[in-house]
């Protein structure tokens, strides 16, 4: 496959074709494309230059390419596109594909789309697709897939497989169903090719299969697909009719977009948002979580009025410059912590009890703890501190560090089985409440030593 660099050279002489409606040189120009450079070149024209490229090319191309596009622009091209214009593209599509993008649609003009195309058992697979959250296996499978019948004869088994893959993209896998749809297991191409073309295709498929059910949640699949490193793996119901099959170009996405989501998450925004968003959109998704680094600020606030005695001690004074410093490591100890267990979460790996990881945590942290805190005396007598205070402080921050260590593992797996996701505690929220403890463990555990 050729490959072409979308650049703004580029960009400007599709513009100025279009400007001037020079259709056989755009077509001439384009032709070799590939859809994903298609979808890259609509995605920087306008909105009327992409709608004037989609009719000007075959729908085969700039279907695929209007699957590939982000979600914002595809949108806005189907609001200036007409029913009959968004068939033509659906009619091209794979049915997950398609469901997809009719997914966009209201509810009447999805109608009044199906009702354009002509295939209808592809409108069938369409609806069936819809109904399903699009969140499970049921709602990323496609219904296009190579399936045989136990019963055939080796013989009419591949006439059968050469008439189904006309209409497969890719054949990924064989599947073997009863005269019930039944999935019973898979074909290999090697076993089929080499047996005796009387043999039945009940005595050559494997029965191991790997298979997931249709309420199966998307991030489950990816699990299952990434542990036994599969490229396609069938859908059924819960009487283990097969209903689809779900390939790794879907999982890939779906793992993109929620690394996508979990990095904002982390980063504070609440919201899916593009640096090309509106300002009201950007504003939306960031004042919240900025408004709880807020409430967390002023806690730290009422805390530090609390012990302001120690500002009118000259000798316990210096205990005031060390609060970012304690702070700062709450926070950075709180993620690192909170990062590690909600990878180990998103893959699966973390294994054993609450308790043996908390205690796992307390250990990392009392050496982590320690090797600071030797750091911190050290820096005390370089500048001739009181080693009372350099103490004090050196043990104040191995009991935050310890502390925050605890709450950045514990809160991850706390939100993680109430369902809610847990990358949200390696953003603002798991920082701002480690700075909160921190400092008020800090200046405790001070007062306990020194007695103010």
């Amino acid at each position: 496959m050729q490959r072409f660099e979308i650049n703004k050279t580029v960009i400007d002489s599709i513009q100025e074709l279009i400007e001037k409606g020079a259709d056989a040189k755009l077509r001439i120009k384009l032709k070799d494309f590939h859809y994903a450079d298609i979808a890259e070149i609509i995605y920087e024209l306008s909105t009327d230059q992409a709608i004037y490229l989609i009719k000007l090319l075959d729908s085969e191309k700039t279907a695929e390419a209007l699957a590939e596009v982000d979600e914002d622009t595809r949108e806005r091209i189907l609001e200036k596109l007409s029913v009959k214009e968004i068939a033509e593209e659906i009619s091209e599509l794979d049915s997950d594909d398609a469901a997809d993008l009719m997914a966009e649609l209201s509810e009447e003009r999805q109608e009044r789309v199906m009702s354009e195309i002509t295939d209808t058992s592809h409108v069938d697979d369409i609806r069936e697709l819809l109904a399903y959250d699009e969140n499970t296996a049921g709602g990323l499978m496609a219904k296009e897939m190579v399936v045989v019948q136990e019963g055939l004869s080796v013989l009419k088994c591949l006439n059968a497989m050469r008439a189904q893959a006309e209409e497969v993209t890719r054949v990924h896998s064989i599947y073997v169903v009863d005269d019930k749809k039944r999935l019973k297991g898979r074909l290999s191409l090697k076993d089929l090719i080499t047996a005796n073309s009387k043999a039945i295709v009940k005595d050559v498929y494997i029965p191991k299969v790997d298979f997931v059910t249709a309420d199966v949640s998307g991030e489950e699949v990816a699990k299952i697909m990434t542990k036994y490193d599969l490229e396609a793996i069938p859908v059924v119901n819960d009487r283990k009719v097969l209903l689809g099959r779900i390939t790794i170009d879907d999982i890939v996405d779906l793992i993109k977009e929620e690394a996508e989501k979990d990095y904002q998450l982390a980063a504070g925004l609440s919201n899916d948002v593009e640096a090309d968003d509106t300002i009201f959109q950007l504003t939306r998704a960031r004042l919240p979580w900025l408004f709880l680094g807020l409430l967390g600020g002023l806690g730290s606030v009422f805390i530090l009025k609390d012990f302001e005695a120690v500002m009118e001690n000259p000798e316990l004074r210096n205990l005031f410059f060390y609060t970012p410093l304690i702070a700062a490591m709450a926070g950075n100890v709180g993620v690192q912590s909170s990062a590690i267990i909600v990878q180990g979460l998103a893959n699966d790996v973390v294994k054993g009890s609450l308790l043996s990881l908390l205690i796992k945590e307390v250990s990392l942290s009392l050496i982590n703890g320690f090797a600071l805190a030797i750091i911190l005396i050290i820096f005390g007598l370089l500048i001739n501190q009181d080693i009372s205070i350099s103490l004090t402080i050196a043990g104040s921050m191995m009991g935050v560090i310890i502390i925050a260590a605890l709450i950045g593992t514990f809160i991850p797996i706390f939100l993680n089985k109430r369902g809610i996701d847990p990358a949200i505690a390696t953003g603002p929220f798991i920082t701002t409440c480690n700075d909160i403890f921190g400092i008020f463990l800090f200046f405790y555990i001070a007062k306990i030593f020194l007695g103010f």
